[in-house]
């Protein structure tokens, strides 16, 4: 049988930190003699912001500071940004972050951040939160077995880490961080009305309010989503396979892929004094199960996901001095139904006539509690305390199917039919059975500013779960900032991805069975940055970075590997690379920005690339005003260079030839105020119609799959 979970990890760049350290000193020296009589001058955040550093992050540390200041590598999405690249989505406003490639997963086409690398099925390793309140599934450590996408119409901006975070957000801050920051009514005020539409019969409608009603501040959200999405064809499957060896033709490939999907968004914000009440709703329904989730066409199936956020946030203002407090409560809760055909009907020689049908659902609810405590009173010191618990808490499975799997010696598990057919199960047959977990945990960190142009960052937190242990994870971050020309980073982090609970708990699934016993999966990165500056047009960076993740969990086969695949932590990936930024403004109606990014890993288990992910990518994007009225952005993508996995003991090899290269070319044109406050836009992704691919799983059961053609969007925008 075939796994069902991948965790890989990429990355190769031959420059070793004791190098990367002396080209830090030896362009400091350079650039030093040029910049000691702007030092003074640019200091000042706010004089920065003045000068043009208009991205300013929290990400990097809790507190708003200019981003070329941030100790972390992070990139800003501003508002501006998404309206520019036309996006309806939350994977399409990521396009331009260097070092971060959004592919899909087997696994209802679900996305797959893939920073520097990095690639598996259920992505884990990478924390994904809304304002601030992570949305991780305890279950599979994605985003919920249905996630459906996220709309980008009640964004204002999202901050990324690339590198580790669990010193300040504990587990999951792996690879990588995201934080989408929605609108506030302390941000603006207003009413906004929207209206999409265009390929594959999308249809969007929105609306967004902020206002002020007395004392309160107060801001909601409407928005619904409806695509019967891309019909991109996949050409064989899994079901091509057992058809070749029983002499079948069940398969419904050659066939389109699934990826319809309809979703209601709600969102309620209030803000009084001290205290902010936040609230939101995200419901989708007959999503597309994409590719299969059995890696066999299933234009039948469908999912659902129903998920509801709270947090009450009490921050009060001069509460004494030299002290800044901030208190939380969280609430999360999510369902995930699934009615899937994992095989169409005639499969396995005809034993399933209506074919293999399954509905997992699960229900989970996640409560937090949190308190963090900045502290100013010391000179050249700016330090933060926090503490925190959070429950998690799988409460309810539900499994009904028409299949059990019987063990063939020599064979292996073989999917047969149930005699009561379509069956709810008991409970002691289902997938899994409920759990629940509990971490309590503390952490500080220190900002200590050496000089005028020198602060020194560290931190640590330590986690300590109910159901795996202890860890403690430590930063170290030196930021030198010789005024507006230059600044460099130096920066060591640690970090942790938690095992979900199908790593631990999965039971009747001989594919993929938990284990109870594994240990979290580990991460030390070291990684040197530099922006450079040399007028108020132009701006460059590089960073390079090495990382090391040890206790890989992996789905290994059994000693005997018919009886399956069980998680394990296993293994070693080394990982290299670098990224180049650039913005350009050419004139006051022209700015040219874009990035190039290569990494590379080694697995030491197989001594080569785990594959998958792209190792090289490159980004240009052009923003040009045509007139007072009228904006066009087009933007290429390029993406590379990526293998396929290499097999491991007892594993089937992947045959299949690399992935294909793409280029992509996008252009959104914007016409502002074209009539009294309203906006019209028409974004047209995929301009060439290329033929662009994401890889499927090895060992190649399944076509790659593929990536939309042309499409095109037309939004309107009312403003009152």
């Amino acid at each position: 049988m075939k796994k069902t979970y991948n965790v890989r990890y990429v990355c190769r760049f031959g420059v070793c930190m004791k190098n990367v350290r002396a080209l830090i000193v030896a362009c400091s020296i350079v650039w030093a003699d040029s910049t000691v009589a702007a030092d003074n001058a640019f200091a000042d955040p706010d004089l920065l912001a003045a000068y043009g550093g208009k991205d300013f992050v929290s990400i990097a540390t809790g507190n708003r500071q200019p981003l070329r200041r941030a100790p972390a590598v992070a990139s800003v999405v501003t508002r501006e940004d998404i309206v520019a690249l036309g996006a309806r989505d939350l994977d399409e406003a990521l396009a331009g972050v260097p070092g971060l490639h959004v592919a899909r997963s087997s696994l209802v086409f679900n996305p797959i951040y893939s920073f520097r690398g990095n690639f598996s099925q259920y992505n884990p390793q990478v924390l994904l939160l809304i304002n601030g309140i992570p949305m991780t599934s305890i279950f599979a450590g994605d985003r919920g077995s249905v996630w459906g996408g996220m709309p980008v119409d009640n964004i204002e901006r999202i901050e990324i880490i690339r590198g580790p975070g669990s010193a300040l957000y504990g587990a999951d801050a792996f690879t990588g961080v995201i934080n989408v920051i929605t609108r506030s009514p302390t941000d603006w005020q207003g009413t906004d009305m929207g209206l999409r539409t265009g390929s594959f019969n999308t249809r969007d409608v929105w609306l967004n309010h902020a206002g002020t009603a007395g004392p309160i501040k107060l801001g909601f959200y409407v928005g619904w989503q409806k695509t019967d999405g891309d019909d991109q064809t996949i050409s064989y499957d899994a079901q091509t396979g057992i058809d070749t060896q029983l002499n079948t033709h069940a398969s419904l490939a050659p066939g389109p892929l699934s990826r319809g999907r309809e979703g209601l968004d709600l969102a309620v914000d209030m803000v009084m004094g001290d205290w902010q009440l936040r609230a939101a709703l995200k419901d989708y329904q007959d999503v597309g199960m994409g590719a299969g989730v059995a890696n066999a066409v299933d234009p039948a199936g469908r999912g659902r996901n129903q998920r509801w956020t709270t947090d009450l946030t009490w921050h009060p203002q001069d509460l004494a001095p030299d002290w800044d407090v901030t208190v939380q409560a969280n609430f999360l809760h999510m369902k995930d139904f699934s009615d899937i055909q994992l095989f169409p009907p005639g499969a396995f020689g005809g034993a399933f006539p209506q074919g293999m049908l399954g509905q997992p659902d699960k229900w989970e609810r996640h409560g937090g509690l949190s308190a963090a405590a900045v502290y100013s009173g010391l000179a050249d010191h700016r330090m933060r305390f926090g503490a925190g618990y959070q429950k998690l808490d799988l409460y309810k499975v539900r499994e009904t199917k028409n299949y059990q799997f019987t063990y063939v010696p020599g064979t292996g598990y073989v999917p047969t039919p149930l005699p009561t057919g379509l069956t709810e199960v008991d409970a002691a047959d289902a997938f899994m059975r409920p759990h629940t977990r509990h971490n309590r945990y503390l952490y500080a960190q220190d900002e200590w500013s050496l000089s005028r142009n020198w602060t020194l960052t560290s931190g640590v937190r330590h986690d300590a779960y109910s159901d795996f242990g202890h860890t403690t994870n430590p930063r170290l971050a030196l930021v030198w900032d010789a005024g507006y020309t230059v600044s460099a980073k130096l920066l060591y982090g640690r970090a942790f991805r938690a095992p979900s609970f199908v790593e631990q708990y999965n039971v009747n699934n001989p594919v993929a069975l938990g284990n109870p016993d594994v240990n979290p999966e580990k991460m030390e990165t070291w990684e040197a940055a530099m922006t450079w500056q040399p007028d108020q047009d132009t701006t460059l960076s590089a960073n390079l970075f090495h990382y090391t993740i040890r206790d890989t969990l992996r789905q290994t086969p059994n000693a005997d590997p018919t009886t399956g695949a069980t998680a394990q932590n296993t293994g070693r990936v080394d990982g290299k690379g670098l990224e180049l930024e650039f913005s350009w403004r050419a004139n006051p109606t022209l700015k040219f920005s874009g990035y190039y990014a290569y990494q590379y890993s080694r697995d030491r288990e197989t001594g080569k690339s785990p594959g998958n992910a792209p190792r090289q990518t490159a980004y240009l994007r052009a923003d040009w005003r045509l007139s007072d009225k009228l904006v066009i952005t087009p933007r290429l993508s390029w993406v590379a260079d990526r293998s396929r996995e290499p097999a491991r003991p007892n594993e089937t090899p992947d045959t299949r030839d690399p992935i294909s290269d793409y280029v992509l070319l996008d252009i959104a044109l914007r016409a502002e105020n074209v009539f009294k406050n309203m906006d019209l836009s028409l974004a047209v992704n995929n301009v060439a119609d290329a033929k662009a691919y994401e890889p499927s799983q090895s060992p190649g059961q399944q076509d790659d799959y593929p990536l939309p053609g042309r499409t095109a969007l037309i939004v309107g925008t009312l403003h009152f």
